[in-house]
Protein backbone atom coordinates (compact mmCIF):
# COMPACT_ATOMS: atom_id res chain seq x y z
CA UNK A 1 0.00 0.00 0.00
CA UNK A 2 1.29 3.56 -1.43
CA UNK A 3 2.08 5.95 1.54
CA UNK A 4 1.63 9.79 1.47
CA UNK A 5 4.78 11.51 2.92
CA UNK A 6 3.80 14.51 4.69
CA UNK A 7 6.82 17.32 5.36
CA UNK A 8 6.56 20.37 7.96
CA UNK A 9 8.24 23.02 5.80
CA UNK A 10 6.13 25.99 6.68
CA UNK A 11 8.07 27.49 9.79
CA UNK A 12 9.86 30.71 10.22
CA UNK A 13 13.97 29.57 11.07
CA UNK A 14 14.03 32.07 13.12
CA UNK A 15 17.42 30.08 14.62
CA UNK A 16 18.83 30.77 10.61
CA UNK A 17 18.37 34.35 10.62
CA UNK A 18 18.99 36.33 8.99
CA UNK A 19 19.28 33.94 5.66
CA UNK A 20 15.52 33.04 6.32
CA UNK A 21 14.40 36.83 5.73
CA UNK A 22 14.57 36.10 2.33
CA UNK A 23 14.26 32.15 1.54
CA UNK A 24 12.17 29.79 4.07
CA UNK A 25 14.41 27.12 5.72
CA UNK A 26 13.06 24.53 3.33
CA UNK A 27 14.83 26.03 0.78
CA UNK A 28 18.19 26.08 2.15
CA UNK A 29 20.92 24.45 0.12
CA UNK A 30 22.34 21.17 1.25
CA UNK A 31 24.75 19.48 -1.14
CA UNK A 32 23.50 21.93 -3.81
CA UNK A 33 19.79 21.75 -3.54
CA UNK A 34 17.49 23.07 -1.17
CA UNK A 35 17.30 20.48 2.28
CA UNK A 36 13.86 19.85 1.35
CA UNK A 37 14.35 18.40 -1.75
CA UNK A 38 17.13 16.34 0.11
CA UNK A 39 14.59 14.74 2.54
CA UNK A 40 12.21 13.93 -0.29
CA UNK A 41 14.63 12.02 -1.74
CA UNK A 42 15.59 9.71 0.77
CA UNK A 43 11.64 8.59 0.82
CA UNK A 44 11.85 8.93 -3.07
CA UNK A 45 14.49 6.30 -3.51
CA UNK A 46 12.93 3.56 -0.93
CA UNK A 47 9.67 4.27 -2.83
CA UNK A 48 7.81 6.91 -1.40
CA UNK A 49 7.04 9.50 -3.88
CA UNK A 50 3.73 11.12 -3.04
CA UNK A 51 4.22 13.87 -1.19
CA UNK A 52 2.07 16.83 0.67
CA UNK A 53 4.49 19.61 1.77
CA UNK A 54 2.61 21.71 5.01
CA UNK A 55 3.83 25.63 3.67
CA UNK A 56 3.69 28.58 5.46
CA UNK A 57 5.85 31.28 6.35
CA UNK A 58 7.24 31.83 2.29
CA UNK A 59 4.73 29.63 0.87
CA UNK A 60 5.34 31.18 -2.66
CA UNK A 61 8.56 30.04 -2.84
CA UNK A 62 8.26 26.44 -1.82
CA UNK A 63 5.26 26.33 -4.71
CA UNK A 64 7.19 28.07 -7.19
CA UNK A 65 10.01 25.42 -6.74
CA UNK A 66 7.99 22.42 -7.26
CA UNK A 67 5.83 23.82 -9.92
CA UNK A 68 8.82 21.94 -12.18
CA UNK A 69 8.89 18.21 -11.56
CA UNK A 70 10.91 16.42 -10.06
CA UNK A 71 10.88 12.89 -11.23
CA UNK A 72 7.82 10.98 -10.95
CA UNK A 73 6.99 12.48 -7.82
CA UNK A 74 3.71 13.06 -7.25
CA UNK A 75 3.98 17.29 -4.91
CA UNK A 76 0.65 18.89 -3.21
CA UNK A 77 1.18 22.24 -1.42
CA UNK A 78 -0.88 22.83 1.04
CA UNK A 79 -1.06 26.43 2.58
CA UNK A 80 -1.26 25.28 6.73
CA UNK A 81 -0.64 29.52 7.49
CA UNK A 82 2.32 31.28 8.48
CA UNK A 83 2.10 31.35 11.89
CA UNK A 84 0.90 27.64 12.49
CA UNK A 85 2.43 25.35 15.41
CA UNK A 86 3.61 21.76 14.51
CA UNK A 87 0.71 20.21 15.63
CA UNK A 88 -1.53 22.56 13.94
CA UNK A 89 0.49 22.11 10.49
CA UNK A 90 -0.60 18.20 10.38
CA UNK A 91 -4.13 18.37 12.16
CA UNK A 92 -4.80 20.59 9.13
CA UNK A 93 -4.19 18.21 6.81
CA UNK A 94 -6.06 15.55 8.12
CA UNK A 95 -8.77 15.38 5.29
CA UNK A 96 -5.94 14.11 2.75
CA UNK A 97 -4.96 11.60 5.33
CA UNK A 98 -6.73 8.65 5.17
CA UNK A 99 -4.24 6.24 5.18
CA UNK A 100 -1.09 5.40 7.21
CA UNK A 101 1.17 7.89 6.15
CA UNK A 102 4.57 9.55 7.11
CA UNK A 103 5.39 12.65 8.53
CA UNK A 104 8.81 14.56 9.44
CA UNK A 105 10.37 17.68 9.12
CA UNK A 106 11.93 19.53 6.32
CA UNK A 107 15.58 19.92 8.30
CA UNK A 108 16.51 16.87 9.74
CA UNK A 109 18.42 14.00 7.18
CA UNK A 110 19.33 10.61 7.85
CA UNK A 111 19.65 7.26 6.41
CA UNK A 112 16.95 5.42 8.05
CA UNK A 113 16.04 2.36 6.69
CA UNK A 114 12.06 3.20 6.17
CA UNK A 115 10.98 -0.19 5.20
CA UNK A 116 12.41 -1.26 8.62
CA UNK A 117 10.85 1.92 10.27
CA UNK A 118 7.27 0.90 8.52
CA UNK A 119 7.86 -2.81 9.64
CA UNK A 120 8.14 -2.22 12.80
CA UNK A 121 5.17 0.80 13.27
CA UNK A 122 3.16 -2.62 11.48
CA UNK A 123 4.51 -5.02 14.49
CA UNK A 124 3.41 -3.36 17.84
CA UNK A 125 0.32 -2.24 16.08
CA UNK A 126 -0.56 1.39 17.40
CA UNK A 127 -1.24 4.78 16.25
CA UNK A 128 2.42 6.09 16.16
CA UNK A 129 6.10 5.81 15.68
CA UNK A 130 8.66 8.36 16.52
CA UNK A 131 12.39 7.83 14.99
CA UNK A 132 14.92 8.71 17.82
CA UNK A 133 18.49 9.39 16.97
CA UNK A 134 21.33 9.11 20.02
CA UNK A 135 22.29 12.29 21.17
CA UNK A 136 25.54 14.07 20.30
CA UNK A 137 26.99 16.04 22.79
CA UNK A 138 27.24 20.27 21.31
CA UNK A 139 30.23 20.50 23.53
CA UNK A 140 34.00 18.43 23.82
CA UNK A 141 33.79 16.17 26.81
CA UNK A 142 37.03 16.22 29.32
CA UNK A 143 38.13 13.14 31.25
CA UNK A 144 40.21 13.03 34.83
CA UNK A 145 41.12 11.01 37.24
CA UNK A 146 40.59 11.28 41.32
CA UNK A 147 43.25 13.55 41.12
CA UNK A 148 42.03 15.72 38.72
CA UNK A 149 44.88 15.08 36.27
CA UNK A 150 43.07 15.33 32.71
CA UNK A 151 43.13 12.52 30.85
CA UNK A 152 41.50 12.49 27.55
CA UNK A 153 39.29 14.60 25.64
CA UNK A 154 36.37 13.25 23.45
CA UNK A 155 34.54 15.66 20.74
CA UNK A 156 31.31 16.40 20.63
CA UNK A 157 30.63 12.68 21.41
CA UNK A 158 27.58 10.59 20.79
CA UNK A 159 25.73 9.88 24.34
CA UNK A 160 24.14 6.51 23.65
CA UNK A 161 21.80 6.72 26.44
CA UNK A 162 19.83 9.64 25.56
CA UNK A 163 17.81 9.91 22.39
CA UNK A 164 16.11 12.68 20.49
CA UNK A 165 13.41 13.61 18.63
CA UNK A 166 14.63 12.53 15.50
CA UNK A 167 11.12 13.10 12.81
CA UNK A 168 10.36 9.99 10.51
CA UNK A 169 7.01 9.51 11.74
CA UNK A 170 4.47 6.87 11.05
CA UNK A 171 0.82 7.12 11.83
CA UNK A 172 -1.68 6.15 11.23
CA UNK A 173 -5.07 8.57 10.56
CA UNK A 174 -6.80 7.19 13.93
CA UNK A 175 -3.91 9.59 15.73
CA UNK A 176 -6.34 12.21 15.52
CA UNK A 177 -8.55 11.11 17.76
CA UNK A 178 -6.25 11.48 20.26
CA UNK A 179 -4.94 15.08 19.33
CA UNK A 180 -4.59 17.64 21.98
CA UNK A 181 -2.59 20.60 21.58
CA UNK A 182 -1.06 22.72 18.88
CA UNK A 183 2.39 22.28 19.40
CA UNK A 184 3.48 18.63 18.16
CA UNK A 185 6.18 18.15 19.93
CA UNK A 186 4.81 19.61 23.42
CA UNK A 187 1.47 18.69 23.63
CA UNK A 188 0.55 16.28 20.83
CA UNK A 189 3.26 13.57 21.47
CA UNK A 190 2.70 13.76 24.84
CA UNK A 191 -1.05 12.96 24.25
CA UNK A 192 -0.25 9.93 22.57
CA UNK A 193 1.81 8.70 25.09
CA UNK A 194 -0.73 9.01 27.71
CA UNK A 195 -2.73 7.19 25.80
CA UNK A 196 -0.37 4.66 25.07
CA UNK A 197 -0.13 5.14 21.31
CA UNK A 198 3.31 6.07 20.88
CA UNK A 199 6.38 4.05 20.27
CA UNK A 200 10.53 4.55 19.58
CA UNK A 201 12.17 3.25 16.73
CA UNK A 202 16.03 3.46 17.85
CA UNK A 203 18.00 4.83 14.90
CA UNK A 204 21.27 4.37 15.29
CA UNK A 205 22.96 5.26 11.73
CA UNK A 206 23.53 8.81 10.52
CA UNK A 207 21.35 11.29 11.62
CA UNK A 208 21.69 15.35 11.64
CA UNK A 209 19.47 18.46 12.09
CA UNK A 210 19.94 21.92 10.36
CA UNK A 211 18.90 24.65 13.29
CA UNK A 212 21.39 27.59 12.16
CA UNK A 213 23.36 28.45 9.33
CA UNK A 214 26.29 26.82 11.32
CA UNK A 215 24.27 23.62 11.23
CA UNK A 216 24.34 23.93 7.54
CA UNK A 217 27.71 24.63 6.59
CA UNK A 218 28.39 21.42 9.06
CA UNK A 219 25.28 19.31 7.14
CA UNK A 220 26.56 20.40 3.61
CA UNK A 221 29.66 18.87 4.18
CA UNK A 222 28.53 15.25 6.14
CA UNK A 223 25.53 14.50 3.88
CA UNK A 224 27.89 15.11 0.54
CA UNK A 225 28.29 11.53 -0.10
CA UNK A 226 24.89 10.21 0.99
CA UNK A 227 23.08 13.19 -1.71
CA UNK A 228 25.11 11.66 -4.40
CA UNK A 229 23.99 7.84 -3.92
CA UNK A 230 20.10 9.38 -3.57
CA UNK A 231 20.74 11.44 -7.01
CA UNK A 232 21.28 7.99 -8.93
CA UNK A 233 18.19 6.76 -8.06
CA UNK A 234 15.29 9.24 -6.52
CA UNK A 235 14.44 10.73 -9.64
CA UNK A 236 14.48 7.70 -11.70
CA UNK A 237 10.85 6.57 -11.94
CA UNK A 238 10.53 2.67 -10.90
CA UNK A 239 14.25 2.73 -9.34
CA UNK A 240 14.05 1.86 -5.46
CA UNK A 241 17.17 1.67 -3.58
CA UNK A 242 18.97 1.95 -0.26
CA UNK A 243 22.05 1.35 0.82
CA UNK A 244 23.24 1.60 4.88
CA UNK A 245 26.76 1.19 3.92
CA UNK A 246 27.96 4.62 4.38
CA UNK A 247 26.41 4.70 8.18
CA UNK A 248 29.76 3.95 9.48
CA UNK A 249 31.48 6.39 7.48
CA UNK A 250 30.14 9.21 10.13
Amino acid sequence: MSMPVVILCGGRGTRAYPHTQTIPKALMPIAGIPIVEQVMRIYAAQGFREFILSCGYLKELVIDYFRTPHGNWDVTCVDTGDDADTGDRLYRLRHLLDRSFHATYCDGLGDVDLAALVGFHRSHGKSATVTAAPLRSQYGLIYADDEDRVTGFDEKPILPNFWINGGFFVFEPDIFEYWQGHNLEREVLPALTRHKQLHVYRHRGFWHSMDTYKDQQELDRLWMPYAERLASVALTPGVYTWDLSLSAER
